[in-house]
């Protein structure tokens, strides 16, 4: 199924923020930690945020490498009004470098003729609402690089009741941070893996920052938001390392962080690793939930045990999936446990959504 939205063509250059000027003449992105430095004319690490005269500029306001109506469940979110549907898009690029990368074709390119649709953030919005979405989601390439672009899409959302979602690996300087989550009603955050040697070697980033928006979001905010780890074989799914990991998000997020482990498939400039292993990721989940997690989920495999809900205190099966459909919904109307009475952390609406497993491609024009 597919459906196509009217829109108005917006401009694709937009002034950015968070950006000074250097003695040396240079102009100096302050986004994100790579801080790059820029002449004339030249581009940061993500290719979209470029330096024109003595300014910064955003160049894919505006334009996306595409829209589709997923379930929430894809993003991975499981406690963020399950069974809704979600409207999502991306653009082009991305802050980090990440070798194994499962969305290459979008977040690596440098052609900018992929960005085939165009909107202004009040046609998103209004495409959302059209098309039955409790949220959209900022994914496929991550939205701290299209930061105002989002931004001003969350409040068209908003003043229209859609809830707002970013998909992203919290690469992001303390002072935007603030900014751009501040607009955010969910998030699910990338940790890649738990060793600076992974993250410098693999995605050319550092692991601490993305510590720090993951505590940041936790205490400093209202945001929902949901961890997601992509296990890599021989690279970041060792015992030890899968341990430690635990134990950081029970010690400084708690325990009622939901913690996603999914698979990895051969791809980009790592195609010859093997793919995850289904047997490594139940082992990364009883690992986390040993270490006292409450939610803790495998992701790109079927598996119905490591999808389902779980009731902490008594380990009722609450919500069961398979896939993304919600095959039995317990929760009480205040998200309770209907058999001991324990609160599930979460959003969650009287009901479950049945929006499925569908995937609906939007066609903006």
């Amino acid at each position: 199924m597919s459906e196509i939205i009217e829109m108005q063509t917006p401009e694709s250059l937009h002034p950015a923020q968070w950006w000074h000027k250097l003695d040396d003449g240079r102009i100096q992105c302050d986004l994100c930690p790579r801080d790059c430095k820029l002449h004339e004319g030249q581009r940061g690490a993500c290719f979209v945020r470029m330096r024109v005269g003595d300014a910064m500029v955003l160049t894919t306001y505006g334009r996306s490498s595409g829209f589709c109506v997923d379930p929430i469940e894809k993003k991975p979110l499981n406690h963020f009004y399950p069974g809704s549907a979600v409207l999502s898009f991306g653009t082009a690029g991305c802050n980090l470098a990440c070798k194994f990368c499962q969305n290459w074709d979008i977040s690596k390119s440098r052609d900018m003729d992929r960005l085939m649709d165009q909107a202004s953030p009040e046609a998103i919005a209004e495409t959302a609402l059209q098309t039955g979405c409790k949220s959209v989601a900022f994914t496929y390439n991550d939205p701290v690089i299209f930061a105002e672009y989002a931004m001003d899409t969350a409040d068209a959302c908003h003043a229209r009741g859609i809830q707002t979602v970013a998909v992203t690996a919290g690469y992001i300087h303390a002072e935007p941070r603030r900014a751009f989550f501040s607009k955010m009603d969910a998030a699910n955050v990338d940790l890649k893996a738990f060793t600076e040697d992974f993250y410098f070697k693999l995605t050319g980033a550092h692991l601490q920052p993305v510590l720090d928006t993951l505590v940041y979001l936790k205490h400093e905010t209202s945001v929902w938001f949901e961890i997601t780890t992509l296990l890599i074989p021989g690279h970041n799914d060792s015992d030890a390392e899968l341990t430690a990991l635990s134990k950081w998000v029970a010690r400084e997020l708690g325990p009622d962080v939901p913690l996603h482990f999914s698979a990895f498939h051969p791809d980009f400039k790592m195609p010859d690793v093997p793919p995850t292993p289904p047997a490594t990721l139940r082992r990364a989940r009883r690992m986390a939930l040993e270490q006292g997690l409450h939610y803790v989920y495998t992701g790109n495999v079927h598996d119905p045990e490591g999808d389902t809900t779980y009731c902490p205190q008594c380990h009722a099966a609450l919500i069961e999936r398979d896939w993304y459909e919600i095959r039995s919904y317990r929760l009480t109307p205040d998200g309770h446990c209907p058999d001991c009475g324990a609160a599930i952390a979460g959003r969650f609406d009287t009901q479950a959504g049945h929006f499925g497993r569908r995937r609906i491609p939007i066609r903006m024009g």
